[in-house]
């Protein structure tokens, strides 16, 4: 069947379809008689046959075959059947059984044959029935003759005659293979000693060695030669058998050898029951050696169950006469000899792995393995013998490196467990039986030793699956012992080889990966050197996973011991190497190329340390490759404010919806550039994150230079859609363009016109969407901004800086740039440029060469305007500052007002403290500035905080300039006409004698009602509506919140204006209000209250502005008027001076702490110079350092309303006292007082932060930089 399973292509023999119907109507002929040939007319045969068609006709049966269609298994189930139908009635064993069986298989196979030729199938299947053809002829070989016309058939034996051709002699041929010489050679010497070489002289070798070991000569094993007699004993008895078949086999072959005496009797010959005495001399001695079919490579390695034999023996060497003609003087060292010699021959022999069925572990091939069988049972070599020969010629070929592991593993699984032995072919394997192997006690000394030797001897060379036949094989045999000196010998041998093994695989991948000019070395180089090492390192892990130490050695450790520190050294030299010749060659190395030489010496880095925490990377990879850094960073700086104007220009200022009126949700209230701005913020920040740098300190810097890049960015975004934004909001109305073309006379009549319909409504400003996307896009950069901050960790880098590079004792800081922060905060007494008696001032701030530097928004009719806006100027020396206040004119050029002047000199404000100033217009009024500079200074937190606030005044402003859309309708219903004409009634006799009447109580019917109150508002609610509607189509709820939260100041605003004039020394024409005015005021402000709190009635949920930012430090300062407002003018002077002494304790309290510096209390001076409020806090407060993210602002912020609560403050009495005209006085007694205790906590302070100076740097123990 092995003839069928060998294909290489299956479906080439199998049968074709509807074989099997064909085959069914065969056999049915053959039973009913209907087939002509005559070997199947037996009925033995027919009998068999039926059988096999009862197989056939089952479905289940027929269906299987037809679907796999094998022929080996036809023949497989009739033989099986047959075999069973043959049996009945025979006795076990029975050969005539076994020649029927053979002939009726036969029969069927020619059967099949005769199907594939008669439906012409051979054509298409042709090695099909050339293997059925053989197979006949196999299955036919010494059977009897199948077409016998005759009843009985007779036996025809094949006898293969006795010759003394080379051609008729298998294992001569073999020999002639082995030692390389030629058939007529061969043939040569065959004829020459074919006189002595006869049945005679082998016959009378055994009988010689027979009778030694009868009588116990020291020419054969003796009893000395054992550890114990019943060894001996043993083996005798096991000897005499063996001698008596070979004996008589040769007598079989020649009968007349039987006549010749000899020293001893021949013992009978036990044959086998049926089977003749030559049949069974052929089958040993002939038969079995010229089958082909035993001719493939096998691991039938000697029978090593019985290896043990002195390699010479004493007496035999004592004996210098030949006793033996076939036997050699010196049978063990003869065997070893030739053992190693077939070893060579079938290892070199390259046609032994041509056979199918050779595997790549076998050693010896089947005639190898039957000649040493032979020449083993000839010369008497013991079985333990043959073993201990057999492992000490594999160990010789081993260590010479000619066998590989696998082989030495297999050889030694042989000896323990050889296959089972064929009966037919005994001589196949030289190793008949296991328990020779373990079975020690048997043994001769000299095998024993020799065993012995050969296991403590192995040299190994290398270690991993060797170590499975070390532990398997060699140190759980019985025959070794270990010694602790050679285990460690050992152990320093092997790890020295694999140390030496490490340098030559490494000095391998250096010329592999290399090229051998260096000047053709690049980065991609040294990479592929470093992933060759490591690749190498995880293919040894992955090699010793289950067993990472073999006997206490660590081959991976061994290894990265050796490769990985010399990488390390040499990829220092050949970046070097490779940076020098760019540099002689003045090329600039790719900045990626920088990159990936770096993530690849760091993750080998990484794997060195945690291999070998011990040994410390030879030099600092960051200080090799930061160049390459440092130049992405700079060409990022180049290329970020492009960025910055490519999005905007590109932009339209959209929300994002899908469809055109469709209600946008959230995250789509924003446009396109500032998501495309901060993703590509996002990705300079995860390159340099990805590169995992570590260096914290250079980490930190390169942080410190990406900030300050992105920062320009951010207020480059800033620039431009402010810029966009305010030219969208300054635009004419429709009404304001009408009015342009306008003559005067039609001018004055529209005045008129207006001022007679002061009730008419007045219409929401037209906003653009584009607008309010703009201010999306802000608070999406400032959230986002904040983000950024917190991922990049700038706290921890900029701590870094510090602990690495600490300011200099004693030394100050020297700074080129400063940044200076002028904050326009409100003007007085302004000149009045309208015919209304009013002025629309705006202020502009321009340097000494007339370069405007920034401008305010517009207060519509106001004389005492506040603007409350901020601008920050760079600069590097001393600066004037020039500013001028004009009057806006819708139609023509707009009204001078004033101009004064201010000198920025950065030694002035050393200190670093903020001031306030008092500065006198050349027409008439003043303006109020507040002044603060720091030091611009190369630091993560000043460029993120110095973003940040741009962000946030842009908000501001752009808040601001949407609010004061509404501002006017706002100023218009919250005026003192509005609360007239709420309170007036129609003139008539009562209302004419209540004039005169002043002193009587006006009557409660001329108090509105809380319903005319409200209705007074109405149109501003509406307004408010209006309005709000609009916006919420666009703006975001931050956004939205932002608009309305400024809102409520301007509210808040109007109404204090309302009730007191602003904070002076001088008195004011304001006239005070009535008690029912200020009734109304207050019912105002409540109701403005509720409708920006927009409590929900059925849910009582609050949709509007939060509690806590309605009731801010403004609205409690409002309140308070409730208290003072009536009170008389010498109790408001005695609590105006109780709340000063109260404040002036404090701050001398406040003075004496050596942990904080000294503070003033709240509010403002008054009059003109320096008025610093809180001199330390403020600038904390108003710091760049201190505005660089939310969460710092939101904790200066609550630090302010904590400090507006905590000290007492008599500014709303001083500006109630500025309506009583008999306070002049004491107004500017106080505001003297308050510029003495500003200059005197000026100085404390300047004096107390020189003392500090030394620590202004803040603690420099911060954590290492958290990355991303």
């Amino acid at each position: 069947m092995k003839d069928f399973s060998l294909v290489r292509d299956s479906k080439s023999t199998r049968f074709p379809h509807d074989f099997v119907k064909e085959l069914e109507k065969r056999l049915q002929g053959i039973l009913i008689g209907r087939e002509t040939r005559q070997e199947y007319k037996e009925p033995v045969t027919k009998r068999s046959f039926a059988i096999f068609l009862n197989t056939l006709s089952d479905p289940s049966f027929k269906k299987r075959m037809e679907a796999d269609r094998r022929v080996e298994d036809l023949v497989l189930i009739f033989f099986s059947n047959a075999t069973k139908e043959l049996q009945k009635g025979k006795p076990p064993g029975d050969d005539g059984v076994k020649r029927l069986v053979d002939r009726h298989v036969a029969l069927f196979v020619r059967l099949l044959s005769s199907i594939l030729k008669e439906k012409g199938w051979n054509q298409d299947k042709p090695e099909l029935a050339t293997r059925l053809a053989t197979l006949e002829k196999k299955l036919l070989k010494h059977d009897e003759d199948l077409t016998s016309q005759n009843g009985t058939s007779s036996l025809v034996e094949e006898v293969v005659p006795l010759t003394y051709e080379v051609r008729d002699m298998p294992l001569v041929q073999v020999v002639g293979r082995v030692f390389g010489m030629r058939n007529t050679a061969l043939q040569s010497d065959v004829d020459k000693y074919k006189s002595q070489w006869t049945e005679k002289a082998a016959l009378q070798d055994l009988k010689t060695y027979q009778t030694h070991l009868n009588t116990g000569s020291k020419r054969t094993l003796t009893a000395d030669d054992f550890d114990t007699a019943d060894a001996f004993e043993a083996w005798k008895k096991s000897e005499a058998p063996d001698l008596s078949q070979m004996m008589l086999a040769i007598i079989q072959v020649n009968p007349e050898l039987a006549k010749v005496t000899a020293q001893g009797t021949l013992p009978q010959f036990n044959a086998q029951a049926g089977e003749s005495a030559a049949d069974k001399a052929y089958t040993d001695m002939s038969r079995a050696l010229s089958n082909e079919q035993s001719s493939s490579y096998v691991l039938d390695l000697p029978d090593l169950n019985g290896l043990s034999l002195m390699e010479n023996g004493e007496d035999d060497s004592k004996q210098p006469d030949l006793l033996y003609t076939f036997i050699p003087a010196d049978p063990r060292a003869m065997y070893r000899f030739i053992m190693l010699t077939v070893l060579n021959f079938d290892l070199n022999d390259k046609t032994t792995a041509e056979d199918g069925t050779a595997s790549s572990n076998q050693i010896f091939s089947k005639q190898s393995a039957e000649f040493l069988n032979e020449v083993a049972l000839r010369w008497r070599i013991p079985k333990f013998s043959r073993i201990v020969i057999f492992l000490d010629v594999i160990r010789e070929k081993y260590l010479a490196q000619d066998l590989s592991l696998d082989m030495l593993d297999a050889a030694f699984n042989y000896v323990k467990d050889p296959p089972e032995e064929d009966p037919k072919n005994k001589r196949a394997s030289i190793i008949m039986s296991a328990p020779a192997y373990f079975a020690r006690n048997n043994w001769t000394v000299q095998d024993f030793a020799q065993m012995r030797k050969l296991l403590a001897d192995a040299e190994l060379q290398r270690l991993g699956a060797i170590m499975t036949v070390i532990d398997d094989h060699i140190r759980e045999d019985p025959s070794f012992s270990e010694s602790k000196e050679g285990f460690e010998q050992f152990k320093q041998s092997a790890s020295q080889g694999l140390e030496n093994s490490a340098r030559d695989i490494y000095q391998q991948l250096l010329e592999k990966q290399l090229p051998t000019e260096p000047e053709q070395w690049e980065f991609f180089h040294v990479q592929e050197l470093a992933k060759a090492v490591l690749k190498l390192c995880e293919k040894i892990q992955k090699r010793f996973k289950r067993n990472p130490e073999i006997l206490s050695i660590n081959p991976l450790m061994l290894l990265m011991g050796v490769i990985l520190p010399a990488f390390a050294e040499d990829s220092k030299a050949l970046v070097e190497s490779v940076l020098k010749a760019a540099q002689d060659k003045n090329l600039e190395i790719g900045i990626q190329d920088g990159f990936d030489l770096y993530k690849e010496l760091s993750d080998f880095r990484r794997v060195h340390g945690d291999a070998l925490p011990r040994v410390a990377f030879p030099y600092k990879i960051e200080e090799l490759l930061a160049d390459f850094v440092w130049r992405w960073i700079h060409a990022t700086e180049q290329q970020v404010l492009g960025w910055v104007e490519n999005a905007v220009n590109q932009d339209n200022f959209k929300v994002r919806t899908q469809e055109a009126g469709q209600v946008p949700t959230e995250d789509q209230r924003h446009s396109v550039s500032v998501i495309d701005i901060f993703r590509s913020f996002n990705q300079v920040i995860e390159q340099i994150a990805a590169l995992n740098w570590d260096d914290d300190l250079t980490y930190a810097k390169f942080m410190t230079s990406v900030s300050k890049a992105l920062g320009n960015g951010i207020v480059r975004y800033c620039e431009l859609v402010d810029t966009q934004f305010t030219k969208e909001m300054d635009r004419l109305t429709p009404e304001q363009e009408a009015a342009a073309s306008m003559t005067r006379q039609e001018k004055w009549m529209q005045m008129a016109k207006d001022t007679w319909n002061n009730a008419a409504r007045v219409e929401p400003f037209n906003f653009y969407p584009e607008s309010f996307v703009k201010l999306n896009n802000i608070s999406f950069a400032i959230s986002h901004w904040d983000k950024l901050e917190q991922e990049i960790n700038v706290d921890a880098c900029a701590d870094v800086i510090k602990q690495y590079n600490p300011p200099a004792i004693n030394k100050p800081r020297k700074t080129t740039n400063y940044v200076f922060t002028i904050k326009i905060v409100e003007a007085e007494d302004l000149k009045a440029c309208d015919v209304s008696g009013f002025s629309d001032p705006y202020v502009v701030l321009a340097d000494e060469y007339q370069k405007r530097l920034s401008k305010t928004r517009i207060i519509y009719r106001n004389l005492n305007p506040r603007w409350d806006e901020s601008v920050d100027i760079s600069t590097q020396g001393p600066l004037n500052l020039i500013a001028t206040i004009w009057d806006w004119d819708a139609v023509g050029d707009h009204d001078y007002v004033g101009r004064t002047s201010l000198k920025l000199d950065p030694a002035h404000f050393s200190d670093f403290l903020p001031r306030e100033y008092w500065l006198d217009l050349d027409t008439q009024g003043r303006l109020l500035v507040r002044v603060s500079m720091e030091g611009e200074r190369d630091d993560i937190q000043f460029y993120f905080g110095k973003a940040f606030r741009t962000l946030q005044r842009t908000q501001r402003d752009m808040t601001r300039k949407i609010t004061d859309k509404l501002s006017a309708y706002i100023q218009e219903c919250l005026s003192k006409r509005a609360l007239r004409a709420l309170l007036s009634k129609p003139i008539s006799v009562q209302s004419v004698s209540a004039y005169f009447q002043r002193n009587r109580p006006a009557p409660a019917s001329n108090v509105p009602s809380e319903g005319e109150i409200i209705n007074a508002l109405r149109p501003l609610f509406n307004y408010f509506d209006d309005n709000f509607a609009i916006m919420n189509q666009t703006l975001t709820s931050d956004a939205m919140l932002a608009v309305m939260t400024r809102l409520w100041k301007e509210v808040l605003g109007t109404i204090e204006s309302l009730l007191v004039p602003p904070l002076s020394d001088k008195p004011s024409a304001q006239k005070p209000l009535s008690q029912q005015e200020l009734d109304v005021v207050f019912k105002w402000l409540q109701s403005l209250f509720d409708f920006f709190h927009a409590v929900d009635e059925d849910s009582g949920e609050a949709n509007g502005v939060p509690m806590n930012v309605l009731k801010n430090p403004k609205y409690h300062e409002i309140n308070t008027l409730n208290f003072f407002y009536f009170e008389t003018t010498e109790n408001l002077v005695r609590t105006s001076e109780r709340m000063a002494s109260a404040t002036a304790a404090n701050a001398a309290h406040n003075r004496q702490r050596l942990s904080a510096p000294a503070q003033l209390g709240h509010g403002s001076g008054f009059g003109g110079g320096l008025t610093p409020k809180s001199i330390a806090g403020t600038r904390r407060a108003k710091s760049i350092m201190v505005s660089r993210n939310l969460g710092t602002m939101r904790k200066a912020k609550e630090e302010k309303w904590k400090a507006a609560q905590a000290e007492p403050s008599d500014d709303m009495i001083l500006r109630i006292l500025r309506m009583r005209s008999e306070a002049s006085g004491y107004l500017r007694d106080r505001s003297r007082q308050k510029e003495r205790l500003a200059a005197a906590a000026a100085a404390e302070a300047i004096v107390r932060m020189s003392l500090m100076s030394d620590g202004r740097g803040g603690r420099m123990t911060g954590p290492s930089v958290i990355r991303r």
